[in-house]
Parts: C-alpha cells; structure tokens; sequence
C-alpha cells in the first residue's frame, strides 16, 4: 500500500534580494537619475552576484552600465547643444 505524506521536501529557489534591488535601481536609472542609480545597480548586482547565481544579478549590472552610458551620451548631446539636450525650440 502507498502511503502519501504531507511533508514532500520542495525545492524552493531564493531570490536574493540584493539582485531585485539592482534590477530595480537598473530599470528606474534608465529615466530618472541615471547618475546615481546606474552604479548602485552595478554593485547591488555584482554583491548578489557573489552570493547567488542567476539573471536578474546579471540584467542588474547590464542595465547599471546602459545607465551610465546613457548619461554619457546625455551630457555630450548637451555640451554640442550649448547646454540642453532637446536642442533649441522656437
């Protein structure tokens, strides 16, 4: 007779909180304050990547680096528009 127990081992995968924290800061840096949230992401995403390994650690420090480069292209757009990035209106 087959007898079923209640207590089955389940494999749960842990997420690491560090790397939502640097997926977050990486997704967000993308439209306000690429200056700041662009690195926080790179090491949030590089510590998670110590601990755990995965994707979201990986899309975090990807998405940190687009963030700091987005700021370069930024700062050089503005500095051949005499200051402003959306050039002159009117």
């Amino acid at each position: 007779m087959t007898s079923y127990s209640g207590s089955g081992a389940r494999q749960t995968s842990r997420t690491s909180g560090l790397a939502v924290a640097g997926l977050v800061c990486g997704i967000v840096g993308l439209f306000i304050l690429p200056i700041i949230l662009g690195p926080l992401a790179i090491v949030f995403g590089a510590i998670a990547l110590r601990q755990t390994a995965g994707a979201m650690p990986k899309w975090g420090i990807g998405l940190g680096v687009a963030d700091l480069l987005l700021m370069v292209v930024m700062f050089v757009v503005a500095a051949n528009n005499g200051g402003t990035v959306f050039g002159h209106i009117g």
